[in-house]
């Protein structure tokens, strides 16, 4: 199937937004997720999380935060059906053979939390991603 001039170059202009639509989904998403009294980790939780983090910066990586990755891709099936989406298309895990395991060794149950609390975290900043792709689509195509 051809690819539509006008799709193309809608992705094209979307992606040149992702890095800053990311940076920003990211903060967000720690805030309603990590903080204060609803966040959905112990604070115990978040300082071996915290802890990971700074390890994964002082060895030279993007850290902790810094490893999810994002896309944005094409849905639609005509020029005048464009859709464009967002998906995660890296979620941080920790495990015994990632990097992003860290010297400290976590129980399964805690490992298993801390996975899943940062699967929610990346998704989320999918989702707020998305929104934005969704405000600039509308804003590009009126």
């Amino acid at each position: 199937m051809a690819e539509f001039p006008d799709e193309r170059q809608l992705v094209l202009r979307a992606r040149s937004q992702l890095n800053q639509w990311t940076r920003n989904a990211r903060m967000e998403a720690y805030t309603e997720l990590f903080e204060g009294d609803n966040s959905i980790l112990s604070s115990e939780e978040m300082q071996l999380l915290d802890a990971l983090d700074s390890e994964l910066e002082r060895g030279g990586s993007d850290g902790l935060w810094g490893t999810d990755q994002y896309g944005i891709h094409t849905v639609g099936t005509s020029s005048s059906d464009i859709s464009l989406g967002v998906v995660c298309v890296y979620h941080p895990q920790i495990t015994t053979d990632s990097v992003l395991r860290g010297a400290d060794d976590f129980d399964d149950e805690t490992e298993e939390r801390l996975n899943a609390a940062l699967w929610q975290y990346s998704e989320r900043v999918a989702t707020l991603i998305e929104g934005e792709l969704d405000e600039f689509i509308r804003q590009t195509q009126s």
